[in-house]
């Protein structure tokens, strides 16, 4: 009877074990399924970082028509205005002259000496457009003949009176037409050889001229030197021969120291 009683009761615990393990184990097993939800929802930031990733570029892309716009203000304001450039030099009568000088046959001398007359009353000026040309139509140099002066005053009225007849032809023009070797835009310093081309009126007569001119250039002044070379008889006029003259020769150089004040 006992043993009976001990055998029933342990089929009872086994069976009671066996639930309790049964229990156990089910608990056991559904504990760890529930990181399953927290998968799901980590898949929300991924899909977040996909959005992020598409819409910045296109807020970043914008701002490249920026520079664009910038170049363009930038090219209108430095854009240089041809005024600028362009340069008037104005003679100081004050400070320039005008001369010739002839070779002539003094009556008791054997060898030639130099004759040299001069005017002071030399005016006008010289007009530079912005590439460095002349501009012909505001440019202009005029010389008094009447005041020439040399160291023989029977020379000097023969040939203002006779040569030249100044009360007639009083004044000698020079319109410049080109220049060339002299650098553009106009140096506001150092010296300058350079040539000078125009038409030099004297006596009622109008030929083409070239001036070889060396000129220093200065920020507000230019001063300098330009010789030319004529004959007398190419603007209608004879050598003169008059007085302690024996003879002059038919070529004389053109002389006019300068003095101009710059102008923009």
């Amino acid at each position: 009877m006992l043993m009976f009683l001990m055998s029933r009761a342990g089929v009872v615990a086994a069976a009671s074990l066996s639930v309790f393990v049964a229990a156990c184990g089910s608990a056991a097993i559904s504990t760890p399924a529930a990181p399953t939800p927290t998968t799901a929802s980590v898949a929300t930031p991924i899909a977040a970082q996909s959005s992020v990733a598409t819409s910045a570029p296109t807020s970043v892309a914008s701002p490249s028509s920026a520079p664009a716009s910038v170049a363009t203000t930038s090219s209108s304001t430095t854009a240089p205005t041809v005024n600028a450039s362009a340069v008037t030099l104005v003679v100081d009568p004050a400070a320039s002259t005008a001369s010739y000088h002839a070779h002539e046959q003094l009556v008791g001398r054997t060898l030639p000496s130099e004759a040299v007359g001069t005017t002071a009353g030399v005016s006008g000026s010289l007009a530079f457009a912005a590439d460095g040309t002349i501009v012909a139509d505001q440019s202009k140099i005029s010389v008094d003949l009447s005041k020439l002066q040399s160291d023989e005053s029977r020379r000097d009225n023969f040939i203002k009176g006779n040569t030249l007849q100044t009360s007639r032809y009083p004044m000698a023009t020079f319109v410049p037409t080109a220049v060339q070797g002299l650098p553009s835009p106009l140096p506001t310093s150092g010296q300058v050889t350079f040539q000078l081309l125009g038409d030099l009126t004297v006596h009622g007569v109008t030929k083409p001229v070239t001036w070889q001119v060396t000129a220093q250039f200065g920020d507000s002044t230019v001063t300098g030197d330009a010789t030319s070379a004529i004959n007398i008889t190419e603007f209608g006029m004879s050598p003169p021969k008059a007085g302690p003259v024996l003879s002059i020769e038919d070529g004389l150089t053109l002389e006019l120291a300068f003095t101009a004040a710059r102008q923009s």
